[in-house]
């Protein structure tokens, strides 16, 4: 297979940033097309899962451990509904499954509310829940070991029956 050659400018000095651009997808196309086909890998560093005791989403997991001198667990926005898709009408009953489902993930991993480091929340109606999310939260998270936190109003969530939704980000010692 030859190289090829990057066309100069009509000035005949250097190649223009247009035809090097067009010659490097060129060249990556060439090359992708004589090798082989990559396959998808999972690193050795990431476990992806969906625990037993949460629903099994075709699209997402709801926990990714990153394995390395400390653990991070990266655990997707968890709503109020638990493992076989019921889901409370009220808030309260809802913010508490979305903390279920935490505490179930985090078990997964061998953790618990105070390896948690970050949470992001996002409510339909801060007005009206917030301080109720609160009440809720704090039943989980001990003093001393709460994390850092966002909490936003979104317009609607994936689901419009969801009235909440709350992601979390834990770090844990390495495995033994």
């Amino acid at each position: 297979m030859t190289e090829p050659t990057l066309p100069t400018s009509p000035a005949g000095d250097e190649p223009s940033r247009r035809d090097v651009v067009a010659a490097a997808v060129t060249m990556a196309a060439a090359a992708g097309a004589a090798g082989t086909p990559a396959k998808a890998q999972t690193p050795s560093h990431l476990r992806f899962s969906n625990p037993p005791g949460m629903s099994s989403p075709p699209t997402y997991s709801h926990v990714v451990e990153v394995i390395g001198a400390h653990r991070t667990v990266y655990i997707a926005g968890q709503t109020g509904a638990d493992a076989k898709g019921n889901l409370p009408k009220d808030f309260r009953g809802q913010a508490v499954q979305v903390m279920e489902n935490i505490k179930t993930a985090l078990d997964s991993v061998g953790g618990g509310f105070e390896h948690v480091v970050r949470i992001t929340s996002y409510l339909t109606d801060i007005a009206a829940n917030a301080a109720e999310f609160r009440d809720v939260r704090a039943l989980y998270f001990k003093k001393g070991t709460l994390p850092t936190a966002t909490l936003l109003q979104v317009s609607r969530l994936a689901n419009p029956a969801y009235l909440l939704e709350v992601e979390a980000i834990a770090v844990l010692p390495p495995k033994g």
